[in-house]
């Protein structure tokens, strides 16, 4: 498998203070696993295997790999599918064979991971399909839990989704709250062009609204809440001067239609906002 590596996150950091929260560490008492210790002897061994109990595309593996390793690294663990596959109930993904209270100590963390990951990118894949179009591009949003905006984009990416802004410091996004502050569309559009920023998103919900953001130099013109035909009469305005987007209220009954307008992107923020957990386990058997 290749070398698990997202830029700006750092997986180490990450095992360690999910895995220290877990265990309460610096809280009084805290710092342990009370019922694997008390219960398991200290040189207890396990093999185990983590399996799908839905059809899903598989996500985060090398996470709950990490974590395991944390606390043996003299672990044995066969990766058993891709990053990226999508796969039947009742598949086999990982493999495993080290110390008992290691496994056990690990085990939600790598689990609720891989759960929650494989369910952004089994979500994507069924967008992705849904909107069945080459053309047009699928994007997330910004509507992250704190702490795990990097892994819910990778997870994203690994359904077949693309990345929007990764944060607040990519691209200006220009809104109606910005807007009502400048005093008009192509005000703010100037100012943030002024400024220097490279990328200039500008969100509008009325067809009059772009020519002013796309004289004032906005480089993506992202239409909010416009229905099938006014996204293309949008298209039409934009053609060849920026990137075009369709976000609002887009679903998977609504998502093919919305591409078919010409709209460059789509994006949908309940990928990575309400997507459900996979329903994966892990089955532990004593060596």
């Amino acid at each position: 498998m290749k070398e698990f590596r997202i830029e700006g996150f750092d997986l180490a950091t990450f095992v360690r203070d999910t895995l220290a929260e877990d265990l309460g560490e610096g809280l009084p008492g805290g710092g342990a696993d009370v019922t694997a210790e008390s219960v398991i002897p200290a040189d207890a061994r396990f093999s185990g295997v983590m399996d799908s109990r839905d059809a899903i595309v598989v996500a985060g593996l090398p996470v709950a790999e990490a974590f395991f390793r944390r606390l043996d690294p003299g672990m044995e663990i066969a990766m058993l599918v891709e990053e990226g596959a999508e796969v039947e109930p009742g598949t086999d993904l990982m493999r495993l064979s080290g110390n008992a209270r290691a496994m056990l100590t690990a085990e939600r963390s790598a689990l609720n991971t891989v759960q929650h990951l494989s369910g952004i990118a089994t979500m994507v894949r069924e967008y992705v399909r849904a909107m069945d179009d080459a053309d047009c591009t699928l994007l997330d949003t910004r509507k992250t839990i704190p702490g795990l905006r990097q892994l819910e984009k990778y997870a994203v990416r690994t359904g077949g989704g693309s990345n929007h802004r990764m944060g607040l410091w990519d691209a200006a996004m220009i809104k109606d709250n910005h807007i009502l502050v400048a005093g008009s569309v192509g005000e703010a559009v100037r100012r943030a062009r002024e400024a220097g920023v490279g990328r200039i998103i500008c969100e509008v919900d009325r067809l009059d609204q772009i020519e002013p953001a796309l004289a004032a130099g906005a480089d993506h013109i992202l239409l909010d809440n416009m229905d099938a035909d006014t996204l293309r009469e949008a298209v039409g305005i934009i053609a060849g001067r920026a990137a075009s987007e369709a976000s609002g209220g887009i679903d998977l009954t609504t998502i093919a239609a919305k591409a078919a307008t010409g709209v460059d992107f789509v994006s949908v923020g309940r990928l990575t906002q309400s997507a459900p957990a996979a329903d994966i386990g892990l089955d532990f058997t004593p060596l």
